[in-house]
């Protein structure tokens, strides 16, 4: 099991193929100069690199980058378990395997009964995939546990996000969670500012249960809200103090079409 790989799925469609081209580009993104935090979690977007690198790389740019990561992300494609986590093996992308870590990833299991063993709701999701390059680029020694959420049910993803902290807690290794999130989708550039406003706004205030219901009674279709809820929780509880809006753009600002875009949001929370 434990040289099982999984093969990329979205290279040469979401991000360059090429391995000097995508690290030329992932580079350009990170290039902007800034004070680097150490943080508990963030949001990060995962569109195409064309669209939504520049606030990826806005965020790992402020980030004191540790060496060991959990990623949650969002499941499009409806393929496999709610809760599918892989404890083991590698991912591949054209900048080399990033390694599973396997002993985090069974602390996560034995701590979350629910976390169920599925490779099929990973292999062919590209929001978890496109966050690796940068870290690649940016950290070459790390490690990962990835987790692909294709529940809305906030009791499910507030308790596992308690799970993944009282585990974080418990470990001398600094730890960073992503949550691997677009923001709304497919409506105009000005509706989509106001209601990804919303959303941010319960980010900003750390506020798991206040970002669920405003993405609910809003219809935000903020596909990673899951990750997003399951983040904060955990950092919260970890003790999360502050969080930091790092970029927001929408697609339309890179298109030029503000008639129906994707918004992008990216957070710090510490």
């Amino acid at each position: 099991m434990s040289s099982a790989v999984r093969h990329p799925a979205v290279a040469g469609r979401f991000y360059p193929g090429d391995p000097k081209v995508l690290l030329r580009d992932v580079k350009s993104y990170v290039a902007a100069a800034a004070e680097k935090v150490s943080a508990l979690g963030c949001v990060v977007p995962h569109a195409g690199y064309m669209y939504s690198g520049h606030v990826a790389g806005a965020v790992y740019a402020r980030l004191k980058l540790p060496r060991r990561y959990v990623i949650l992300c969002p499941n499009h494609t409806g393929m496999g378990e709610p809760l599918a986590i892989m404890s083991a093996g590698t991912w591949r992308t054209p900048l080399g395997e990033a390694k599973i870590d396997q002993a985090l990833a069974a602390d996560l299991m034995r701590s979350y009964r629910w976390l169920a063993e599925d490779a099929a709701a990973h292999r062919g999701e590209h929001a978890l995939e496109v966050q690796l390059p940068f870290l690649q680029a940016l950290q070459p020694e790390f490690s990962f546990v990835p987790i692909a959420l294709g529940t809305a049910n906030y009791e499910v993803l507030a308790s596992l996000g308690e799970a993944i902290a009282t585990v974080l807690e418990a470990q001398k290794e600094k730890t960073l969670i992503i949550a691997s999130s677009d923001m709304n989708h497919y409506e105009s550039d000005a509706i989509t500012r106001v209601k990804d406003g919303k959303a941010i706004e319960r980010l900003l205030a750390m506020d798991a249960r206040g970002l669920y219901d405003v993405v609910v009674r809003e219809d935000i279709s903020m596909c990673g809200f899951g990750p997003a809820v399951a983040m904060l929780s955990a950092a919260g509880q970890l003790g999360a103090k502050s969080a930091e809006l790092v970029k927001y753009a929408t697609s339309g600002d890179i298109s030029g079409d503000r008639s129906a875009v994707v918004g992008y949001a990216g957070v710090v929370v510490r």
